[in-house]
């Protein structure tokens, strides 16, 4: 199976979805390198940055999942390194 290392950054101005994010996230747990989260209080936004290494569909179900939260915004970027496991 190919994998792909990204990057996908989340920008959380509605915390009533932090739950959510946070079970979808769990979810993908077994792809994610590692999770940054930075409570940006005085904008009253939480920025989150994860590090994935998985199939490039799957990290796209994921960002799409977390984009139809409400309040939220994604980006991913893809970096050019591909492996197979």
């Amino acid at each position: 199976m190919e994998t792909r290392v990204a990057v996908i950054s989340i920008i959380v101005e509605n915390s009533e979805t932090v739950e959510t994010l946070n079970s979808i996230l769990h979810e993908y747990g077994e792809y994610i390198i590692g999770r940054m989260g930075i409570p940006y209080r005085a904008k009253k936004v939480n920025i989150i940055s994860i590090a994935i290494d998985a199939p490039q569909n799957l990290i796209s179900t994921l960002s799409g999942r977390v984009g139809k939260l409400s309040g939220v915004s994604v980006k991913t970027a893809y970096s050019g390194v591909i492996s197979c496991e």
